[in-house]
């Protein structure tokens, strides 16, 4: 599936970022498969391992609640807007729940809140939209979704079906590599996993709709976990 190249994302962001020899025309590598120069995040839980930024928790070692490793620009959070961005995710545990947060707010103790493009080892949520602490899920996976507000409630109107949710799942390589890529514009969101859209949402709720924010990954409180992510890179959208 060729993937729409149409983003926009806070110039904060454009420097000081690695250059990757396998990064796409347009895209900036954010990180060196090095070291985590480029993010900051609870050091018990997140650190480089065969050349992967790598999330880990252990019975010894629980996250005690979800925690998430933020994009950093000249030392303070960095900021995106309308962007696309691509990276790889693999699970190597029996349990697993992650997810990337954009255009997200970030709190102590590097706890994150907002949109979510979610993946975990189970078979329910990979590729859905989730709203960290506050709307929750805004469109499973394999719908086209509008947003709108509705006397300050949240009313989500489904457009049409994508995809077969049971084919996103099959289409899902367990304890293996994965890509994810994310399209946000204006209030436009899209997800895909392995070349599928796996949701399509317009967020017409102003009051709630986030228009720009951190980029993070999560390390999800509950059984001990491993994640790991690579070839992580950003394009932003004009």
């Amino acid at each position: 599936m060729q993937y729409l190249a149409a983003l926009t994302f806070g110039a904060t962001v454009t420097t000081n970022i690695f250059a990757q020899d396998r990064v796409e025309p347009g895209f900036k590598s954010l990180f060196d498969g090095k070291d985590l120069r480029n993010w900051k995040g609870r050091t018990n839980h997140w650190s480089v391992e065969d050349g992967c930024i790598t999330g880990t928790t252990s019975k010894e070692n629980p996250a005690k609640g979800n925690n998430f490793l933020i994009l950093q620009q000249d030392g303070t959070n960095a900021m995106v807007t309308d962007f696309e961005a691509r990276f790889s995710y693999k699970f190597s545990s029996d349990w697993g729940n992650s997810g990337m947060q954009y255009r997200s707010k970030a709190h102590p103790n590097f706890v994150v809140t907002g949109y979510q493009a979610d993946f975990e080892v189970g078979k329910t949520y990979s590729g859905i939209l989730y709203e960290e602490g506050g709307r929750g899920v805004l469109a499973e996976r394999g719908k086209k979704v509008v947003i709108h507000d509705d006397n300050g409630k949240t009313k989500k109107e489904l457009v049409e079906k994508i995809n077969d949710a049971k084919a996103i799942q099959a289409n899902i390589k367990q304890n293996d590599w994965n890509d994810y890529v994310v399209i946000v514009q204006g209030n436009h969101i899209q997800h895909f996993i392995n070349g599928m859209q796996t949701v399509d949402v317009t967020d017409e709720q102003e009051s709630k709709a986030a228009k720009s924010g951190v980029l993070a990954f999560q390390i999800h409180q509950g059984e001990p976990m491993k994640v790991q992510f690579k070839n992580v890179r950003i394009k932003e959208l004009k």
